[in-house]
């Protein structure tokens, strides 16, 4: 699997890695967890707000940090 984290590296960027990480560490699953901080990078994949997720290419969210819970059930 293959989550990727958008964003400046502003605080809620950085929480909403810590949030990734953690959910998938308690879940006892492997998965590659990438920062993405350039703003062509971010903009070429269609998001405009930030923070952003996408797991395994597919854009979930944007603008927001979502719940735990929420990124449980995205990585199922």
């Amino acid at each position: 699997m293959k989550i990727e984290v958008f964003g400046s590296g502003c605080s809620k960027c950085t929480e909403l890695y810590d949030i990734v990480k953690d959910v998938i560490s308690k879940a006892g699953k492997e998965a590659e967890i990438i920062k993405v901080n350039d703003m062509k990078e971010i903009v070429s994949r269609g998001i405009m707000r930030t923070p952003a997720l996408a797991v395994n290419g597919k854009v979930l969210c944007a603008g927001r940090i979502p719940k735990p819970e929420e990124v449980e059930g995205w990585t199922k």
